[in-house]
């Protein structure tokens, strides 16, 4: 099945999971995302093999990351009707606090669209949407 079809297939059921299985770093994160109404909210469930520092044991930095990238490519696809994964140009993190072995959310607010380029802002956090362990910037180009 093609990209194109398994995106409007989950988006006439509402049914995310495929998109996500069909992008395999989403898929070894186990990634899902909930929808309710308006709201898109991405979801890091924790599994042992993310944790990079052991000690505490935190999540590592590339897991949250490449979580939050996955996040804002998920939010693009539900927002617009695209065929085609929008493709990243850059990412910026910052790492606000320690990400503990838990589940992880993350939230998105388009900042800005264009016809070529998406702004983004993702906030993930853990235990409250008001205490974010790390905010993404990120632009994506769209329909390439």
């Amino acid at each position: 099945m093609k990209f194109a079809d398994i995106s409007s297939s989950c988006r006439a059921s509402n049914d995310w999971g495929p998109l996500v299985q069909s992008v395999p770093y989403a898929r070894f994160l186990n990634l899902r995302i909930d929808i309710k109404g308006e709201e898109f909210t991405c979801i890091l469930p924790f599994d042992q093999k993310l944790i990079g520092n052991p000690v505490l044991p935190a999540l590592h930095g590339g897991a949250t990351g490449g979580f939050m990238e996955c996040a804002g490519m998920f939010y693009l696809l539900w927002q617009m009707d695209t065929p085609t994964l929008p493709k990243t140009i850059d990412f910026n993190i910052d790492f606000l606090r320690t990400g503990l072995a838990r589940d992880t959310y993350a939230n998105v607010v388009m900042v800005k669209q264009g016809r070529r380029v998406a702004n983004l802002r993702i906030e993930a956090w853990q235990s409250s949407p008001d205490k974010p362990i790390a905010l993404g910037h990120c632009n994506f180009m769209l329909g390439a």
